[in-house]
């Protein structure tokens, strides 16, 4: 009767299902939304990416400032090293019956060595370099569209990657949870066996068998316990968390989304990948870039006002101010610009075969990760058939050895049947999950 009890307690030790609490170690609870909230809140590579799209805006800011004049100011302080002279020969300035020749002789007027100043100052407002600047400030707002839609991948894949890591700790405890179970049913069958040997009713090599799984058991257990210590530290890396934060994960459900199929799925990653819409955006970029070279044949038109002064020289004027029109052209550079803007043409081809190229990728990806998806659901009701079966047959070998018509080896055998089953069928819950992950990224999920 001893016997029958002790087996039917091992039994329900081994029956135990898995999807509890997932508790882990001390610590508050975080569910897989709270993980994914505050990495997208505090992870380092989301929040350099943030900081890149706002470099991008800086620089269409600055770009748009070239449209206004540009104020040019300087100011020479020096000192005479030579004198410098001026000299009206007899005459220079005409002759004339009362006066005679102006001057009458020659006539120099000398600035000696000594310090002077020059002060120069121009004000030049662009004119058929507008056309080039309103390019180029969109070839920066451009630019900024792609640092927007890198934050997008970005935040896609640190969502990605938390969901891996988070499934990955489920996984984890999902095996020591078995192998906890495991351990137990062990250690009371090491005392079951123990008693059976010392009323000869058993040899000495069961016991030995017995013993030699438990400690395997227990160094298995060892190792996950090292393996859910550093999944805990990457994830609490990719929070941007202390690494040393402890918190309690929440099981996922075994109730399984629809799947959608292979042509809205394909439809949703082209509509949503960032990849995508980056690649469609640098064909702007490299078309905007020809555009601009394309206008550097336009000369340089400016309306410009100049003003010199030069300090403490002799006889010059204290004050020279002008307006007018400043132009500037390279008429002859060699074939330079033809030849840049060949290689800016073939520039805009590839990145429109990029984009052709994405296309296909993203859809083989999609279509891939779904067909995942859909063999990880169909794996995982046969998994669930398997795990049903193994109970069953644990419960026939258990009463089957406590009526002495089958051997501890037999239960031993059907009891990790179960403990196997029972761990398959969890990592197979993960594994769609996980499968799962994989797919929302494909389709651009950012959440």
């Amino acid at each position: 009767m001893l016997r029958l009890v002790i087996l039917c307690g091992l039994l329900a030790l081994a029956t135990v299902t898995w999807g509890q609490e997932a508790t882990g170690p001390a610590g508050a609870m975080l569910t897989l939304e709270q993980a994914v909230a505050l990495a997208l809140q505090n992870n380092r590579q989301v929040y350099n990416a943030t900081l890149e799209v706002g470099k991008k805006t800086d620089q269409a800011a600055a770009a748009r400032t070239q449209w206004f004049p540009v104020f040019d100011v300087n100011v020479l302080e020096s000192y005479l090293l030579t004198p410098v002279d001026f000299t009206f020969h007899q005459g220079a300035l005409g002759t004339f019956p009362s006066t005679g020749p102006i001057p009458a002789r020659d006539t120099t007027i000398r600035t000696e060595r000594r310090p002077t100043t020059f002060v120069s100052a121009k004000v030049t407002q662009p004119l058929s370099q507008l056309y080039r600047i309103g390019l180029n400030v969109q070839l920066q707002e451009v630019g900024g569209a792609v640092a927007h839609e890198e934050l997008r991948r970005q935040r896609q894949s640190v969502v990605h990657d938390v969901k891996q890591v988070y499934y990955g700790i489920l996984q984890t405890l999902s095996s020591i949870e078995a192998l906890d179970v495991t351990l137990q049913s062990y250690r009371e069958l090491d005392r079951l066996v123990a008693e059976y040997v010392r009323q000869h009713k058993a040899l000495k090599v069961d016991r030995l068998e017995v013993k030699t799984r438990l400690a395997k058991a227990e160094y298995d257990l060892l190792r996950l316990r090292d393996m859910l210590a550093s999944q805990q530290e990457q994830l609490n890396n990719l929070m941007g968390l202390d690494i040393r934060t402890e918190f309690r994960v929440n099981p996922v459900s075994d109730i399984l989304p629809d799947t959608m199929g292979q042509t809205a799925a394909s439809t949703r990653a082209l509509a949503q990948r960032p990849e995508l819409k980056a690649a469609q955006l640098k064909v702007q970029q490299a078309e905007y870039d020809r555009r601009i070279k394309l206008a550097e044949y336009i000369p340089n038109l400016s309306l410009a006002f100049t003003y010199l002064s030069p300090v403490n020289i002799d006889f010059l004027p204290k004050n020279i101010a002008t307006v007018g029109v400043l132009l500037t052209w390279d008429v002859f550079d060699w074939g330079r610009k033809k030849q840049e803007v060949a290689e800016r043409s073939k520039t805009v081809a590839q990145a429109r075969t990029t984009v052709s190229d994405t296309e296909n990728t993203i859809m083989l990806d999609v279509r891939s990760r779904l067909r995942t998806v859909q063999e990880q659901a169909a794996l995982l009701q046969v998994n669930q058939l398997v795990q049903e079966t193994a109970k069953e047959k644990l419960r026939i070998a258990t009463d089957r050895y406590a009526q002495q018509a089958a051997l501890l080896q037999d239960v031993l055998q059907a009891q990790a049947n179960l403990a196997e089953a029972n761990q398959q069928y969890q990592q197979g819950l993960l594994s769609f999950w996980t499968a799962r992950a994989d797919l929302e990224k494909a389709l651009g999920e950012e959440e």
